[in-house]
């Protein structure tokens, strides 16, 4: 069962989402408001004329209203002509979110249809967060595109950020008119993503609830499964895991390889709502035309100056993976190699034949001796705020950071590689495994990897968290876990630190009073932390 001060933090959920949405939500609506061009008309003096918009209702799966807006290339007439491209919105964005986006496919020859997911704005219905209804509701607009516009039933694509990339993955295993996906800071593996370690990521959860409110509707399905997660009732876990499993691409993988859609997918390493590792994992089990591609930055971040029509690599990518698969575009993208990442540390570019070429090599540091420490208490190692630490980390190289000297050992368990003599570039995913007693039947841990410079400062090179129920009390027990995926580059003279405490504002932690936890290295199962560098 739920520990009873867990419900007690789930009284602020409505304030902590209230300022996360100031600053995200009801920020990127009037910013998307500012960029939407304005409809043109067709230059019938033969000059050369722009695409066109218009606003329409299509009737979505049971009739429901789906709010959505319309743009062709310049000209185009009655016939099959043009590729088709479908952009469910955003979780919470209004229908205009794609236009400056969708101008540019029309220049470039596509009929453009995008429209309010179900529940969310003007739209009908409620939230039903990429279920059912949402996937049936894109195969109805893709119905009315080719029997409303000079669409070719052959080549239809859909995209989205977010809400809109998981809706469209969703989608690819379900209709298979669908030839091409560029799904950007979407999800895989919506429980890896929002209840990783078997815990629960509370600024997130409380974010996307929040958000769901403020601009929708949500069904009663989804405010059960919400108050469920925020209130740790570990009763219902079994049932919130399948309703995630069901909004999950990962679980509709056969499909999806069975259609053959060509597959783009994009994320940024410091993604607060959907981190890299479940994108990385379902890209390796794809096997159907692909590409993955990783950005510093945020959720949305890597891609979100795009929608405002400023000069954007995600969408220059996205452009070309539908040129090439809807327009017959012979423009390389098919001979590239396929996975494109960008370090937190430097502005070039690396590409990799697959993912597990990304950190072929390994260095383990010894996680050593016998350490205790209390739990409830943070430490002063954290994964910062979601959404400000890695815009931060993005825009000026400046992450999450801690004294590791200075760091309580009675509250964080601290272990250091030596100085490294030469940069180490780590790329991928770290594993940590270890050995963990418990004087408690459950409990949270955290464990972070810093970049400790001369002076014991650390920059937070990545983190992920682990909970633990059902355990004996003072018996051990092994632990592995992956942190989360990341590019960043470890400058000669520095070492690498990982700790190890049970408290981070970003997730519910699930430690009794007076808790302990010994982590432990036998002789027989040594514990490390394996971290992924970039071959020479």
């Amino acid at each position: 069962m739920g520990l009873p001060r867990k419900a007690l933090r789930t009284t602020a959920v409505g304030t902590v989402s209230a300022v996360l949405l100031a600053g995200t939500t009801t920020a990127a609506a009037p910013a998307a408001l500012t960029a939407v061009p304005a409809p043109t008309r067709q230059d019938t003096a033969g000059g050369t004329a722009s695409a066109g918009v218009r606003f329409v209702d299509i009737e979505g799966h049971g009739g429901t209203v789906l709010k959505a807006n319309v743009v062709t290339p310049a000209g185009a007439g009655g016939g099959r002509t043009y590729p088709v491209v479908v952009l469910p919105t955003s979780w919470a964005m209004p229908q205009i979110e794609y236009l400056v986006q969708a101008k540019k496919l029309a220049d470039s020859g596509y009929v453009v249809v995008s429209y309010n997911s179900r529940g969310f704005w003007q739209s009908g219905g409620e939230i039903e967060t990429a279920g059912p209804p949402d996937i049936a509701d894109a195969s109805k607009v893709i119905d009315w595109a080719l029997a409303n516009t000079p669409a070719d039933p052959e080549r239809v694509g859909m995209a989205g950020v977010s809400y809109g990339a998981g809706i469209s993955l969703l989608a690819s295993a379900k209709d298979r008119r669908i030839k091409a996906v560029v799904a950007l800071s979407g999800w895989a593996d919506l429980i890896d993503s929002i209840y990783s370690g078997r815990t629960q990521h509370l600024q997130a959860a409380a974010m996307l609830s929040g958000a769901g409110y403020l601009t929708g509707r949500p069904s009663d399905e989804l405010q059960q499964i919400m108050s469920d997660f925020l209130s740790s009732n570990l009763a219902r876990e079994q049932d919130m895991i399948e309703w995630g499993e069901k909004r999950s691409p990962a679980a509709h993988l056969d499909e999806i390889n069975a259609n053959g859609a060509a597959i783009m997918l994009g994320n940024a390493w410091g993604d607060s709502l959907f981190p890299p590792n479940q994108y990385a994992d379902f890209y390796e089990r794809l096997d159907v035309p692909k590409r993955l591609e990783f950005r510093p930055g945020d959720h949305a971040t890597a891609e979100g100056t795009g929608l405002l029509g400023l000069p954007n690599d995600t969408w220059d990518s996205a452009h070309r993976w539908f040129d090439h698969h809807l327009r017959g575009v012979d423009n390389g993208v098919d001979r590239e190699p396929p996975v494109r990442i960008k370090s937190r540390s430097t502005g070039g570019y690396e590409t990799y034949p697959d993912w597990k070429s990304v950190g072929a090599d390994r260095r383990k540091i010894e996680l050593g001796g016998n350490k205790r420490i209390w739990a409830n208490v943070d430490s002063g190692a954290n994964g910062g705020v979601i959404f400000l630490s890695s815009l931060l980390d993005q825009f000026a190289e400046l992450p999450p950071m801690a004294s590791v000297p200075l760091l309580p050992r009675s509250f964080a368990a601290v272990w250091q590689s030596e100085r490294y003599g030469t940069a180490q570039q780590v790329r991928g995913t770290a594993e940590l495994h270890t050995t963990v007693t418990s004087t408690k039947e459950s409990g949270t841990l955290v464990a972070y990897l810093y970049d400790v410079g001369p002076l014991g400062l650390g920059k937070l090179v990545s983190h992920a968290p682990y909970t633990f129920h059902g355990k004996t009390p003072g018996q051990p027990f092994a632990v592995d876990l992956e942190l989360f995926s990341t590019a960043y580059d470890v400058p000669a003279g520095h070492r690498l630190a990982v700790v190890v405490d049970t408290v981070d504002p970003l997730y519910i932690e699930h430690n009794p009073s007076g808790a302990q936890l010994t982590f432990s290295s036998p002789a027989a199962d040594p514990s490390y932390l394996s971290v992924p560098l970039r071959q020479e």
